[in-house]
């Protein structure tokens, strides 16, 4: 052990419990409950966000959807990785007792935040034409999108440093602080939306430029209190200025456990706009009730998701602490709470599919296309039920490579192959696509399943060998 190296975990109380010891229902639910509330406050945010953004005029809703749907998107998944493979070094750190470890590859993590901005600032203010004309929008929005490409991606750092600070201490086991920071970016971004979109308090309308500053200053700002929160010591890991030396073992390791999740999701993201693509082609209709099915199957994985997240916290720290059957358990009592959440979910969208629908629209042909897309939605939630808990557990772990080859090879032959032949060359339509998506939820959680079977995760432990520079 190096010197300068802790070995002592914080105990007692909601945000510093010992997730290695003790009952695992309670700590399931103290890492989820709060994961949760932090998921129902970005669904306020997105909703009041979108009642401001549509008082803008068609256009500029389109340029910020096509926007965020698209670009932001890309660098949701790709900061994501990163968070994953931030979650599974800090866990298992926390979980053996080496503090300052987990504290070292805190500021690592830091660092790769600014430089993985400053990336993505540069391609935002060289090419912000470019990348809008990509996706073949009009003239009228691409005048108003290009200017908000351009802020929203060059002053991206808020946005992706709030993402990794989550993961940071999510595998510290402090679910709380991070959702302190959601509300208070909440809160500001939208207060700053508003009065720089119309121009309250004597600011200046800015329009669509607006809802780009509003957003980052937002997100800066709780930034900046989570970086004091890590400065301070008040969360369950603290950085100092050692911490900020760049460690380029560390950094390496950091990345390799980042891009294999980060390649899982874009998979599953292509599918999907490659459907999206092909439901245009079988009409309005198709893809009306396929856009409000998209958006409605968020709603279960909003809703259970923390649970998959906390899970794999619980197995990353026990595989730290090397207590391999109580990793095992956590996985046990993950799907013990998960399964009936996501399964009842499943059932409410099935009993009542024409009423959820009618929220949405009024037109006859979609509400009967849309019905039918949420009876295989539903039957997908029941395996997605599992699947979700098994590749958050995997990815806590710290083995990622499988199951990326696993999910990629999942979506490309399974899912999309089925997809075209069902909907295409069986001429089934829409229906063939929903088919092939309940297919390929079902053949994901059947691989998945019997990769955790093997035990192969528990020995995915090479993360805790790694040299990491502690001393001054």
């Amino acid at each position: 052990m190096s010197q300068g190296e802790s070995t002592q975990q914080p105990s007692g109380g909601w945000r510093n419990r010992d997730h290695t010891r003790g009952g695992l229902v309670a700590s399931l639910l103290v890492l989820s409950l709060p994961l949760l509330t932090t998921s129902l406050s970005g669904a306020v945010f997105q909703l009041v966000d979108l009642g401001m953004i549509s008082r803008l005029g068609e256009d500029a809703v389109t340029a910020i959807i096509v926007s965020n749907q698209s670009l932001r998107q890309i660098i949701l998944v790709l900061a994501m990785g990163a968070s994953f493979g931030a979650q599974a070094l800090v866990s298992q750190y926390v979980g053996a007792g080496r503090i300052d470890a987990a504290e070292h590859v805190t500021g690592q993590v830091v660092l790769f935040a600014v430089g993985f901005s400053l990336c993505i600032a540069t391609i935002g203010l060289a090419f912000p034409s470019a990348l809008l004309r990509f996706f073949e929008v009009s003239p009228a929005v691409l005048e108003v999108g290009v200017p908000y490409v351009r802020l929203s991606l060059s002053l991206n750092l808020g946005f992706v440093f709030l993402i990794l600070f989550g993961a940071i201490l999510n595998g510290a086991g402090d679910t709380t602080t991070p959702l302190i920071v959601s509300l208070l970016q909440t809160a500001l971004s939208l207060a700053a939306e508003w009065v720089l979109i119309f121009g309250a308090f004597g600011a200046p309308a800015m329009g669509v430029s607006g809802v780009a500053i509003g957003l980052a200053t937002g997100q800066i700002a709780a930034g900046s209190f989570a970086i004091w929160v890590l400065f301070r010591g008040k969360s369950r890991v603290q950085i100092r200025a050692r911490h900020l030396r760049p460690d380029l073992t560390v950094l390496k390791r950091i990345m390799g456990l980042s891009w294999p999740p980060a390649l899982q999701m874009m998979s599953g993201f292509a599918v999907t706009a490659f459907f999206i693509r092909m439901m245009g082609g079988f009409g309005e209709t198709a893809q009306a009730a396929y856009s409000i099915g998209l958006r409605l199957s968020m709603i279960g994985p909003m809703l259970s998701f923390p649970v998959a997240g906390a899970a794999a916290t619980l197995v990353g720290q026990n595989l730290g602490a090397g207590d391999i059957p109580r990793a095992w358990r956590s996985i046990r009592v993950a799907l013990y709470v998960h399964v009936p959440l996501l399964c009842s979910i499943a059932l409410a969208g099935f009993l009542f599919r024409t009423e959820i629908l009618r929220f949405f629209t009024h037109d006859p042909a979609v509400i009967a296309l849309g019905s039918e897309l949420l009876v295989y939605q539903a039957a997908s939630f029941v395996f997605l039920s599992f699947n979700f808990v098994f590749f958050r557990s995997l990815q806590g772990a710290g083995d990622v490579i499988v199951p990326m080859g696993m999910s990629i090879a999942n979506a490309i032959f399974v899912t999309l192959a089925l997809g075209l032949w069902l909907a295409d060359y069986q001429g089934m339509g829409p229906t063939g696509i929903f088919i092939a998506n309940l297919a390929g939820a079902a053949s994901s959680t059947l691989f998945m399943g019997a990769w955790i079977a093997t035990g192969r995760w528990t020995r995915a432990r090479e993360t805790m060998s790694l040299p990491v520079r502690v001393n001054d």
